[in-house]
């Protein structure tokens, strides 16, 4: 099935290129079916890479979408003005809205004090509404970290050298239906110069840790129920993306490492493999699936708020 994006988004050309399913709104009116509402936040500084990165793992299921994209005030530097009023919408113009799903990204901000973010409180007041206006909330890297932080009060914690390259992970919580089906062993690529106090995690009854890595820590919480699933790392990532961030600090002169397990031989100068994309389509298409699709009432304005504990635990 599609997913419904404004016609003339950057994205919609590179999909279709892909073999997504792609619909532009004229032709969704005529189904008689009503889509997955799913609204991202996308905080990350390259806008149209994001997009495309979180469109092409929304519309590679069976499952209908109608994407819309939320700003905050803050300005882009990469991004023109122009594309952020064409395609973007603040929260005023939302904050009436319901959705199925929720995305909230990362941002290049981590090795701030959340507080000294220019558009926290911003943030808080979205995630806030997101309790009562998102059925499950999926949260990515920082904004893993904001919103274990905001509904948590779990602390970042600074890492020695940046967590940076492609890891092994396992499923911990073998019940958990957002990794059914993945392998014993499965890739993620992880960005980041911070991490979450995992003690804290363990003793926060209303959290559950589903997957994690030997050397890149946990990667996948989720509360019971999965109203709220927080993502370490970046299975969106397209195959370059690495490179494009290597090679970018590298030219800055600052400290960079080779991405763990990303070029071949850790050669710098051969094509990476992407060794992931398998793993992130069946995360999006199961969160999609069991914690979107099935669970959120047909009629949005039925939605009832977030609650912390939930008749079937071992869901997520």
């Amino acid at each position: 099935m599609p997913i419904r994006i404004p016609k003339d988004l950057p994205a919609s050309q590179t999909l279709q290129h892909e073999n997504i399913f792609v619909m532009d709104t004229e032709r969704a009116t005529t189904q008689d079916i009503r889509p997955l509402r799913i609204l991202i936040l996308n905080l990350m500084p390259t806008k149209i890479v994001t997009e495309t990165q979180l469109a092409r793992l929304l519309g590679n299921t069976p499952i209908q979408i109608d994407m819309e994209l939320l700003r905050v005030s803050h300005e882009p530097k990469n991004t023109t003005q122009e594309h952020m009023l064409a395609f973007y919408k603040t929260f005023d113009q939302v904050r009436d809205n319901k959705y199925d799903g929720m995305v909230i990204t990362g941002a290049p901000v981590e090795q701030m004090d959340f507080e000294q973010v220019d558009y926290w409180d911003e943030l808080c007041e979205i995630m806030e509404w997101s309790k009562t206006h998102v059925y499950s909330t999926y949260h990515i890297c920082w904004g893993a970290q904001a919103g274990l932080y905001y509904h948590y009060g779990i602390r970042k914690l600074p890492l020695p050298e940046k967590m940076f390259g492609v890891f092994p992970h396992k499923v911990v919580h073998k019940g958990s239906i957002l990794f059914r089906g993945f392998d014993d062993v499965f890739m993620v690529p992880h960005s980041r110069h911070t991490t979450i106090d995992v003690e804290q995690v363990k003793a926060e009854p209303r959290l559950k840790i589903l997957a994690a890595s030997d050397i890149a820590g946990v990667y996948a919480i989720s509360t019971h129920g999965g109203r709220q699933i927080f993502i370490t790392g970046h299975s969106e990532y397209d195959t370059e993306t690495l490179k494009t961030e290597y090679f970018r600090d590298k030219n800055q002169g600052l400290p960079i490492h080779v991405p763990f397990n990303y070029f071949p031989d850790d050669d710098d100068t051969k094509e990476p493999l992407n060794t992931w994309r398998s793993g992130a389509n069946l995360l999006y298409c199961n969160w999609l699936n069991y914690f979107v699709y099935q669970e959120t009432p047909y009629e949005l304005d039925k939605l009832e708020g977030l609650q912390d504990h939930d008749p079937f635990p071992d869901r997520a």
